[in-house]
């Protein structure tokens, strides 16, 4: 490869996500004028937000080289303790017990998925597969199967509100993304993460702890679906237990379309929040265009399989 072919590579490789999506804006901005409204646009942002928050803790499990199945449920779990909090005390102090309440069980159900894989070796799919069933059941069980109606306005604000015109839930995920990149650019702990993920056998071999740090990149995924989960119940304005299947593949598809490879040790944040407006722009076109929601996620299932394959390539052409 000579140097012009070099310098080519090298400005995809760092530009070529900004540039699909450009494309894609002005794509479906052709086909749909409704597409560049401020409404559209704003709306866009607050859709995006709950998949961005758990990415975000999927591309934490991701880098390790494992993966979390089970966030769709977590999520639904989070609505259903929030709900349950707030129908008893639905003021603005009860609003942040809801809101902890919620984070904190999620966060010790992601716990524990964490140790069934870093401590007892229970493989990986097998462990998240079953927290996802176990963490449904869970919603469906402490709910009775109905939805909690959130009446609280305070709480409200979270999913529905806007500081001037910007949507609160987009601020929510702002601040979320700008926390964990710092965790993981500018810690010791994401250098640990990427060594895990490049090489475990390396990374034990220098020290590292590696099932606490699988524990607790669970951990952190568990956390952030329940924030998500607080988010979502409180824009449909209820605490359902039947909400959010589906939800972990969007948030795969914004890590893997975002760069992070799904065999671990490579990828960035920054990717991944290009990842999950890609996937948002998609949805978003998709439904002005009056595309069937079952194409939805046919679509998103090809863009998930193509992005691996070629993640995949990539990785073997490298060795």
């Amino acid at each position: 490869m000579n140097y012009r072919s070099q310098k080519i590579v090298i400005f995809f490789h760092k530009f070529g996500l900004i540039i699909v999506l450009a494309i894609m804006c002005i794509f479906v901005g052709v086909l749909s004028p409704s597409f560049f409204t401020a409404t559209n646009v704003l709306n866009v942002f607050r859709q995006v937000s709950m998949n961005e928050i758990l990415a975000v803790g999927m591309t934490f499990v991701i880098l390790t080289g494992n993966i979390d199945i089970s966030v769709g449920s977590l999520v639904a779990v989070a609505g259903v303790i929030a709900g349950s909090f707030l129908e008893k005390n639905p003021s603005i102090s009860g609003m942040w017990i809801a809101v902890l309440a919620a984070i904190i069980v999620c966060m010790f159900l992601g716990i524990i998925s964490g140790i069934m894989v870093a401590q007892f070796d229970v493989p990986l799919m097998i462990a998240t597969l079953s927290m996802m069933t176990i963490a449904r059941g869970i919603a469906l069980v402490y709910s009775d199967g109905q939805p909690y109606i959130l009446n609280s306005d305070s709480f409200a604000m979270l999913g529905k509100g806007s500081v001037g015109f910007f949507p609160i839930p987009a601020l929510i995920f702002i601040f979320t993304w700008l926390v964990f990149w710092i965790l993981l650019n500018k810690t010791t702990y994401g250098r640990k993460i990427y060594a895990i993920g490049g090489n475990r056998k390396a990374a034990e071999a220098s020290g590292i702890n590696c099932k606490k740090s699988l524990v607790s990149v669970f951990a952190i995924s568990g956390a952030l679906a329940g924030l998500s989960g607080v988010v979502l119940a409180s824009r449909i304005g209820s605490g359902n237990p039947s909400i959010a299947s589906g939800y972990e593949m969007d948030a795969i598809a914004a890590c893997v379309i975002g760069g992070t490879s799904t065999l671990g040790g490579s990828g960035k944040l920054s990717g991944t929040l290009i990842g999950g407006l890609i996937i948002g722009l998609i949805s978003n076109s998709l439904s002005l265009l009056n595309v069937n929601s079952y194409w939805q996620q046919i679509v998103k299932g090809l863009i998930i399989a193509i992005a691996v394959i070629i993640d995949t390539g990539v990785k073997n052409r490298s060795k």
